[in-house]
């Protein structure tokens, strides 16, 4: 694969997060869901006012992979108090990671995965952990490949669908 970049974003990314965002989780998973439901959850989550304040958050990173100047997918981590669920100082959660559906195959989730790992590790997080879609096996092994376990399970509210989400963690030797 070609040199895939990292890069830190900034308010001056919003357009391309949203954009990148709206695209990686309609490709996701618009065959799994109805198509109001997708509408309805692609205006409110990637909202100009809900990027502008997630990029401003402190306590949330994102990143974008990139080919050349191509965005092909982004990173999404939550620390302390911005995590989506225990908010716990010593963990760092991984809210998102997404890739151009052209790009699966190609290693950027690993890419980015590894970047999320090294920077839980400069932060001295005890362990990192996310929610993961219970139909999204793709992803479920991805983390299990990487040594996540299941610990809990959680809803996630997709327009009026209520879906189970597999919570995993990763236990960090720092």
């Amino acid at each position: 694969m070609e040199n895939i970049g990292i890069e830190k974003l900034t308010i001056s990314d919003l357009d391309e997060l949203q954009k990148i965002g709206r695209q990686t989780f309609y490709e996701t998973f618009s065959e799994s869901n109805t198509e109001e439901n997708m509408k309805n959850y692609l205006e409110s989550g990637f909202s100009v006012d809900k990027i502008k304040t997630e990029l401003s958050d402190e306590n949330a990173d994102f990143y974008f992979a990139k080919i050349d100047k191509k965005i092909i997918g982004y990173l999404k981590l939550n620390f302390g108090q911005s995590q989506t669920e225990l908010k716990d100082d010593k963990a760092l959660e991984i809210e998102r990671i997404y890739v151009l559906k052209e790009f699966h195959g190609k290693k950027v989730g690993q890419i980015l995965y590894d970047k999320a790992i090294e920077i839980a590790k400069n932060k001295n997080a005890d362990y990192v952990w996310l929610g993961v879609w219970e139909e999204n096996p793709r992803a479920i092994n991805f983390y299990k490949k990487n040594g996540f376990v299941e610990f809990d399970k959680h809803i996630f509210k997709l327009g009026n669908d209520e879906q189970t989400d597999i919570m995993m963690k990763l236990k960090l030797t720092n």
